[in-house]
């Protein structure tokens, strides 16, 4: 059976947990979590429809332990305060940093479950002044929520992409600085980071930009970018492996062979 035959067919990810934190994580994990390579990030970290992600792959290729703490949906509210994840940046040699999206964060508007970071939970009294003429209890996602606004008032939708970016990059900054190991930041999306705004929202990292990239950059061992080459199609499954209704997010993500390039040229820094 070829490799595109088995595409629709689903992972076992082998998720395993790690004490102090209530999240599963795709393993196998070491029972001996000793000095290593710690890779963090949100579902393409994970490697979600990918049977080796670049951890994987770093993995196989370094000489010390490489681990995967990828969550899905994670944004920077797990990266901060999981206490596993923490707890292993703390031991670790190098950090693998992804870039993750600006919205699923609790901000000044709206606070998004601690867990899941792409569910809404609620909106703050202020984001409730800006849009007096919204339901709230409707919405159940940050994107479906930001949409919502968006389409509702670019004006006041501005007010609100505004704050996420100033609290992205302050947090991003607090968190590099927080990690004693050296970070290697990863851009690892469907979109370069100078990508025109689109008239939606747009792809992920959703609202990070070149600008808000160099900002947090400076901080960082070295920054790699993995994106689709120009002959390559970003919205494509081929190589993903996903089950039944699951083609429409598998697109979504981006493909093994920008995990390939990733791989490559963190092995690169890392070595």
């Amino acid at each position: 059976m070829s490799f595109e035959q088995r595409g629709r067919m689903p992972l076992d990810y082998h998720t395993a947990a790690l004490p102090g934190s209530p999240l599963r994580f795709r393993g196998p994990i070491s029972d001996s979590l000793g000095p290593c390579v710690v890779c963090v990030g949100g579902s393409e970290t994970f490697g979600r429809f990918i049977h080796a992600p670049f951890a994987s792959q770093l993995d196989s290729a370094l000489p010390q332990p490489v681990l995967n703490l990828g969550v899905v949906n994670a944004g920077l509210d797990v990266l901060t305060n999981d206490v596993a994840i923490g707890s292993a940046m703390a031991k670790a040699d190098a950090v693998v940093l992804q870039i993750t999206s600006a919205h699923n964060m609790t901000n000044r508007f709206y606070h998004v479950h601690p867990r899941r970071n792409d569910r809404f939970l609620k909106a703050s009294s202020m984001l409730r002044t800006i849009f007096p003429d919204v339901d709230f209890t409707e919405f159940h996602f940050t994107r479906h929520l930001l949409s919502h606004l968006h389409n509702l008032s670019e004006d006041r939708f501005g007010i609100i992409k505004t704050e996420l970016e100033a609290a992205w990059v302050a947090r991003m900054r607090r968190l590099i600085d927080s990690i004693d190991a050296p970070v290697h930041l990863l851009w690892l999306s469907n979109k370069t980071p100078d990508c025109p705004a689109p008239e939606g929202l747009g792809g992920d990292p959703l609202f990070v930009s070149q600008r808000m990239l160099d900002a947090v950059s400076e901080m960082a061992a070295s920054v790699t970018i993995a994106v689709p080459d120009v002959v390559e199609d970003a919205d494509s499954t081929k190589g993903k492996f996903f089950g039944p209704r699951e083609e429409a997010a598998a697109r979504l993500l981006p493909g093994p062979r920008i995990h390939d390039r990733a791989a490559a040229e963190l092995l690169n820094h890392l070595s």
